[in-house]
Parts: C-alpha cells; structure tokens; sequence
C-alpha cells in the first residue's frame, strides 16, 4: 500500500512517543511506503486534492529496560518531494496536532475532495470538524460527569457554587492547555472566568471536580469503535492536571466493564461520523473527552502492555482499503 500521513514537520515529532511515528513505522516494518506532507501543502486543482508529498523510510525505536531509544537519525527522506494526487494513495491520515485552527480546517475542507470510494481517509474529515474533542462527550450523556458550556459568568459561578468545585476547559486547546480548578470563595473567580472566556465573548466547559482524578486519567484508545488499549496518566507534584504535557507520569492499566460499556455507548456515532482512530479520556467511570484529531498513547501503551498497536491499527488499515476496492 501507499500511504500518506499529514503530519507536522517531521524534524519535530518524537519516535519515543508519538503515535504518528508508531503508526510510520509499523506501516514501513509491514512493507508499505510511507509518504509525508503537511497541512500547508495541500492543494485542490481540478476538483482533486493534491499535496507535496516524499516518501519516508522510519528506522524502528528499541524498547530497552528504561523505556525506547531510538536511532539517530531516525528517519530516511527518499527523493524530492512531489505533487501527486491523494487518490494515488491507498489512505490518508489526518494527524497535525491541534489546535484545530484555520490552517488546519481548510486542510480538512481539502481531503473532502479525496474519493472516500478509492482512498480511506483515516479520520474523516468531515467527523474532524463535527467533533470538537470537548462538545463531542456532550451527546453522550449516561457517560459524562455533569457538565456545561458557557461564557455567562453568573452561570458559570452558579455551577461551580452547586458542585463545590469544578474543572474549567477551554474548548479549544490541547494537552491541558488553560485548564484550571475553580471553587467557590476564590478571591480571584471573577479574573480566572473574565480571562478564559475573554470576558463572555466566549463560551468554555465547565465539568464537576472528579476527586477521582488523584488516582489518574485514563487515556483508552479505540480502533474501528473497539478499546485496543489504556494507559493510566497521574499528574505532577503539586498539579491536579494529568496530561503527559502538563509534567504528569504514566502507569499500565486495564480498562473495565464500565469503559467497556462508555465504548459501546460511542460506537455507533463514531462510526457514524468515520471517526476510526479515537482516544477517549475517562476519570472515574466518566467520559471526559473524546479525541479525534491526533490522538497519541499508543507508545506508553505498547511499553507497559507488550503490544503493538501502531501494527494492529496498519492491519485493521489494510482490510478496510481491501474492503474498498
């Protein structure tokens, strides 16, 4: 197969933990070629999208008694990049970190031009741009803790009042960027929500405080709807956030019957929206938020579980573009 991963520049990413580079080399081990690109070099001409692509060759990380070590350099570039139509690939991965920003919805307004008949475009761009990784847990409402969405400021103050306490999100940033613990009495309320919703021209999500996060973040990732795989993520001395990003550590895990029900509660809609390659993130039995962009784990994953999702989720790629043709 040939495959094209739109990605950010590549000189940037890790090969210890990013899943982009997983999914590259297992790709490169099955003996696929791997092409990449980035949102910027997308093209639309003739009513076909096109993008600058060069194919890649990823040199395997080691998994060693203190984690992977990796090759330097860990990657080959092949040729010189060239224009080449998207449909001229079995799939495309949409895989630029967020924010989900201009650059990067009109990358996705480009790959509505791939043929979804020919290519698998993995996740659909349309799915993309439905599901803000935040709202989407929203639809899901057996699963999530209670939750708002709002710039009003008197409504926000009312809900963190009832809780007792509350984690405040902005809807639109990433690795727990601009997430902060309200409760009631806070000498500096007023300033924290005025800030956030850069004062009530925008909403952002309030959810009750989960005591239940001292214990982790379960990150589980979902190939096709079905959980492959979690980790645990535990936050920093002196940080009630758990993401990786933000300092915290990472665990091995199971996940149990209650995420395994969360998972059948998502499927039909993630299917629905061709939503294929999923992080979903749950603290205490509770569906917090629903990644769909550039979900990442798959390495800490494969190091505490001794699997090898990057490869699982290559095969499952395989019989799907087989089911297309």
């Amino acid at each position: 197969m040939k495959l094209a991963f739109i990605i950010d520049p590549i000189h940037n990413l890790d090969p210890c933990h990013d899943t982009s580079v997983a999914m590259m080399e297992a790709a490169c081990i099955l003996g696929h070629e791997v092409w990449i690109t980035q949102a910027w070099e997308l093209s639309v001409l003739g009513s076909s999208a096109l993008a600058h692509l060069q194919q890649v060759d990823i040199i395997p990380v080691e998994l060693t008694d203190t984690g992977y070590k990796a090759a330097n350099p860990w990657y080959k570039l092949i040729g010189e990049k060239t224009l080449l139509n998207l449909e001229t690939m079995d799939a495309v991965f949409m895989r630029t970190d967020p924010p989900v920003n201009d650059v990067y919805l009109y990358a996705t307004y480009i790959l509505d031009y791939i043929d979804q008949s020919k290519t698998l475009v993995v996740n659909s761009p349309k799915g993309i741009r439905s599901a803000n990784e935040k709202m989407y847990a929203l639809q899901f409402t057996e699963a999530i803790p209670e939750t708002i969405v709002s710039a009003d400021k008197h409504l926000i103050r009312q809900f963190v009042d009832d809780k007792g306490a509350a984690v405040l999100k902005p809807l639109g940033n990433k690795a727990g960027e601009g997430i902060l613990f309200l409760q009631p009495g806070d000498r500096n309320f007023n300033s924290i929500v005025e800030l956030s919703t850069l004062r009530g021209r925008v909403p952002v999500m309030l959810q009750t405080f989960l005591p239940e996060a001292k214990q982790g973040d379960k990150r589980i990732i979902l190939v096709d709807s079905e959980p492959v795989g979690a980790l645990n993520r535990l936050s920093a001395p002196g940080e009630f956030r758990n993401n990786m990003a933000a300092g915290g550590t990472v665990a091995k895990t199971e996940i149990t019957s209650r995420e395994r029900e969360i998972c059948t509660q998502l499927a039909t809609t993630l299917q629905k929206d061709g939503l294929t390659f999923v992080g979903i993130d749950v603290i205490g039995g509770y569906l917090t938020e629903v990644n769909v962009t550039s979900p990442t784990g798959i390495r800490e994953i494969d190091r505490f579980s001794n699997t090898k999702l990057g490869k699982k989720f290559i095969e499952w790629v395989e019989q799907a573009v087989k089911n297309l043709m």
